[in-house]
Parts: C-alpha cells; sequence; structure tokens
C-alpha cells in the first residue's frame, strides 16, 4: 500500500477508522492477490466489511491457482512493489478470469506500471487506484464490497458525471456556433444545440497545436498564483493534451494522460473512465505490446475541439 494509506488510517489495522465505512450487505466472496508483505493489510479491511474471504494468493502463485479457485465476486489485487512486467501478468490472467465470470476488481498500481497494466484491468471493468489516499481505498472496497457494479458511482463520481455533461454541452454549443455561422455568415446562431455533438459540419482546418499547447500552458500558469484546487478540470486538462497529442502526430500513455490531468493519479483514473463511458475517449492498442494501450479522442470528440478552438479564434477570444 502506498504512504498516503498506511498508518493511523491505514487498512492495516483492525481499528482502523475505514473499517466502518465499508458495506456489510450484500457481501462478496473476496480473494487478495498481493505479495505476502502486503496481504495482511488487506485482510482486515474485507473483513471489516464482513467479506467472506475465501484465499490469499501471491501473484506468483496466480498461473497454478487462480483456475482452482470457488467462484469469486471480489478480487483484490495489490501490485505496488511489483515490475512492471509482473504487475503486467498478473493484470493479464485477472482481467481474462473475471471477463468470463461475475467478477468485480480493485486494484492498486504504482504509477510506473500503469501503462503496462491499467489498459486490460479497465477493460474487465477494474476500479484503478494508484497512491490512493484512505477515501479512495474506502470508497472502493466498500462499493466492491457491498455488490455495487465494479465502477465507482460514489458522490464524486455522480459530480465528475456532471461536470461532463456541462463540458459537453459547451463543446457543443461552440460548435455549433461554428457550424452555423459557416452556413449563414449574417445570422446570428447563438441557441442551445442541446445535449449531442454537432461539429459535424466543421469544415475550418484544425488549429496550428502550437495553439493548443500555449492554452495548456496558460492553465498551468495559473498554479503558480493560486492554488492549483481552486482550478482543478481534469476532463478540459485531458481534452487539451490529447488534442495536441493527435495534431502533433503523438500517442498518448495512461500515465502521461494522468500527469495531464493535474489531479491526483487515482482521480484523473476515475476521470478516463468516464471520458470513456462518454465517449470521448477511446482506447488504441500498442502494436508492440497488447498488453499496452494509448488513449486517444473519438472522432466526434475530435471534431469537437476542431469547433472549439475555431470557433474562439473566429470570436477574437483565448481558449481556455
Amino acid at each position: 500500500m502506498p504512504d498516503a494509506v498506511a498508518g493511523p488510517t491505514s487498512p492495516s489495522s483492525s481499528c482502523s477508522p475505514l473499517t466502518p465505512i465499508l458495506l456489510a450487505a450484500d457481501v462478496a466472496r473476496a480473494v487478495i492477490v498481493a505479495p505476502s508483505d502486503r496481504a495482511d493489510r488487506h485482510v482486515a479491511a474485507l473483513a471489516g466489511g464482513g467479506a467472506r474471504l475465501l484465499d490469499t494468493l501471491p501473484p506468483e502463485a496466480l498461473a497454478a491457482k487462480l483456475d482452482t479457485l470457488i467462484a469469486a465476486e471480489l478480487i483484490l489485487f495489490d501490485a505496488t512493489g511489483l515490475s512492471a512486467d509482473a504487475a503486467a501478468d498478473a493484470s493479464t490472467r485477472i482481467a481474462q478470469w473475471c471477463m468470463d465470470r461475475t467478477c468485480r476488481i480493485v486494484a492498486l498500481l504504482d504509477a510506473d506500471a500503469l501503462d503496462a497494466a491499467a489498459a486490460t484491468l479497465m477493460d474487465a471493468g477494474a476500479v484503478l487506484l494508484c497512491e490512493p489516499n484512505a477515501g479512495d481505498y474506502a470508497a472502493a472496497l466498500s462499493i466492491a464490497v457491498g455488490g455495487t457494479p465494479a465502477r465507482l458511482h460514489d458522490a464524486t463520481r455522480e459530480r465528475e458525471a456532471e461536470r461532463l455533461r456541462l463540458l459537453n454541452e459547451e463543446v457543443a454549443r461552440l460548435a455549433a456556433v461554428l457550424t452555423e455561422l459557416a452556413a449563414e455568415p449574417g445570422r446570428n446562431a447563438l441557441r442551445d444545440p442541446g445535449r449531442s455533438y454537432r461539429a459535424g459540419g466543421v469544415t475550418e482546418p484544425h488549429p496550428d497545436p502550437r495553439i493548443v499547447r500555449a492554452a495548456i500552458r496558460a492553465r498551468r500558469l495559473r498554479d503558480q498564483h493560486f492554488s492549483a484546487e481552486l482550478f482543478a478540470d481534469p476532463a478540459w486538462d485531458m481534452l487539451l493534451d490529447l488534442y495536441a497529442a493527435r495534431l502533433e502526430g503523438r500517442r498518448v500513455s495512461v500515465s502521461s494522460l494522468c500527469i495531464a490531468a493535474a489531479v491526483p493519479p487515482t482521480t484523473a483514473l476515475r476521470w478516463i473512465g468516464t471520458m470513456h463511458e462518454g465517449e470521448l475517449f477511446e482506447r488504441e492498442p500498442d502494436a508492440r505490446d497488447r498488453r499496452r494501450a494509448h488513449i486517444t479522442l473519438t472522432e466526434r470528440a475530435a471534431d469537437a475541439m476542431r469547433g472549439y478552438f475555431a470557433a474562439v479564434a473566429r470570436m477574437g477570444l483565448a481558449p481556455a
């Protein structure tokens, strides 16, 4: 477990403050996959939620023992401290096993293992934690133990979904302004385009990627003068980074996108899942290593970003 979770708020203690947060209803049969020196930290947390622990396995035993397990509803996988290759191999085995069954996954990954393991686990619907604080860990386990579907639907996620909806609307509105002004140059076209993208009619070229990078630099400049938390907007920061990369012909890894989000890694991973569900992001497998994946914009998200930058240029505004 990362240091942020250790200590008095760590699941390593049966008296941990995390324990009463875990839900006891509809408990899951659980398996812990973790190095032997880390497993005990999770046993107390799962027991506190009323989960029935079926087995505790070290990652190196997965090949021999995973298929012999009694059916489980939850696998808690702690890959912290493992090499990226070991984390990826174990993630692949766990994901494949769970996708063939009704089994949830909560996985803890080190930052240097994200690119090797995150994509495989995301495809299996895992909740991913990277350098989590006590609240992240408790929320993920309470939902997994309680029987809710694997994706984290807590109050934070609901707020993020609402922000994603508002972002969709704003990008769509700006794209629609450009589309209608291009069709009828003399007409005041400011009207509500609804909640769907309407960037399909945009004919202006994509902007110079330097313009997008300048917008990103301007956003980071604020952090030198104000607390970064005041302006945390991971959805837009990731959209800008992926759009700039698309224009530059570069591919973006999961870990790189987490950095671009300018929020803690677990929050960034949750946002990547939200944006994927919102059909703004998609995953592109790495041709050289199928375990890895790059994150890209969907076509309609790229069209909407083009519409946004064209609209602000037409209006003489600076992209935010």
